[in-house]
């Protein structure tokens, strides 16, 4: 078989789907884990990896490719014919072959595992380079949509529970002194909110994206660090007190 002379040393005789997809996204870093993963649930890459979406789209492909016979495949790196129901954590796609359907089907993409750097390349940006800078943009994409939609459901929760900015400004310009009666209420209130947050449904989904009172403290303090008492050590103290107080009720 031909492997180009400046070949990635990632290249392979032949390939898994997902070996395939992982060399196409540049995430050879990550191979154990992914790996790992999909060999398990392999249907389930989007949701296991979602900082990584080319990881799933290429892992797609492959498999639409082979499930209309644009892309030959065998089992365990011999010839067999392979049906759609067929474990593809079984299936194995030759090197040569793979090389000729992405030139054929995806000529813009040439992955080094597959193709090498030639001489033109050599003077600018390598495949791989481009593929991580990608991958790290997609990363930091998801986490920015990630952080607004937990901004959101904060808002979202704390005007259901009638406590928006204003209303806090007027209680607290109201009542320079709150009572022991009105603090073991407020107490209760961030308490019953914490544990909300952090409970799950009967059917076991999550109420919120938070998953621990740490990730709710670090989200208040990222979104309204400029208010007064929105601290990290406060926050902590409150909460803590919050939790004594619903314990003891």
């Amino acid at each position: 078989m031909y492997i180009p002379k400046n070949h990635n040393p990632y290249a392979k005789v032949y390939y898994r789907p997902i070996e395939v997809a992982l060399r196409w996204c540049n995430l050879m870093a990550h191979e154990a884990e992914v790996l790992d993963a999909s060999w398990h649930s392999s249907a389930m890459l989007s949701e296991i990896f979602p900082q990584w979406p080319c990881l799933h789209a290429n892992a797609e492909r492959i498999r639409d490719a082979i499930h209309h016979r644009e892309l030959p495949c065998g089992c365990f790196g011999m010839p067999a014919s392979i049906n759609a129901t067929d474990d593809y954590n079984h299936v194995t796609i030759r090197h040569t072959d793979l090389r000729l359907w992405m030139s054929r089907y995806y000529p813009d993409e040439r992955p080094a595992f597959l193709f090498g750097q030639s001489h033109d390349q050599q003077g600018a940006i390598s495949i791989g380079s481009y593929l991580a800078l990608q991958a790290d943009r997609d990363t930091l994409q998801l986490q920015v949509k990630n952080l607004e939609a937990s901004y959101k459901q904060i808002l979202d929760k704390l005007k259901v529970a009638g406590l928006e900015k204003e209303s806090i400004h007027d209680l607290l310009k109201a009542n320079s002194k709150v009572s022991d009666r009105s603090e073991t209420a407020y107490l209760h209130i961030i308490g019953a909110m914490v544990s909300l947050f952090l409970d799950h449904s009967p059917s076991g989904k999550p109420h919120s994206v938070f998953r621990s009172q740490a990730a709710i403290v670090d989200a208040l303090t990222a979104h309204f660090k400029n208010l007064s008492g929105i601290t990290k050590r406060t926050l902590d103290e409150k909460f803590a007190a919050a939790k004594r107080s619903l314990n003891n009720s």
